[in-house]
């Protein structure tokens, strides 16, 4: 697969995940919030009291592995990273946060009716 499709495939799974935040609650606040050369965020939203941070994970097969269990903990703690920054560039650092993962399953063909299942992991690390 190149790197276009992986891309591809991401930015589709994004796009299902903010839609799914939203149905189910959630405000969104910020989409691939990005902080240099560290990295970026997925999804930043805001559900109830927390403010939740968002790694999205999309694959067409689970062969390897679930899409979650690519969230390593270097990219845990990347993710921690650019949150504190955005906490502090927002001056929210007195609120609750918690990190989630969206698992997004897709049929080989790319598209909204090809989503087999979205799995949201609260809490996830």
């Amino acid at each position: 697969m190149t790197d276009t499709n992986k891309r591809e495939i991401g930015a589709v799974g994004e796009k299902e995940a903010a839609e799914f935040l939203q149905r189910n609650g959630y405000t969104i606040l910020k989409t691939n919030y990005r902080v240099g050369r560290l990295g970026e965020i997925d999804i930043i939203a805001n559900e109830k009291e927390y403010t939740c941070f968002i790694e999205v994970k999309t694959r067409r097969t689970s062969t390897f592995g679930t899409p979650g269990e690519a969230v390593t903990r270097t990219k845990q703690q990347k993710i921690r990273q650019i949150a504190t920054i955005y906490l502090t560039n927002t001056r929210k650092m007195d609120t609750k946060v918690r990190f989630d993962v969206i698992e997004i399953l897709m049929d080989k063909s790319m598209g909204s009716a090809n989503v087999k299942s979205i799995n949201l992991i609260k809490n996830a690390f």
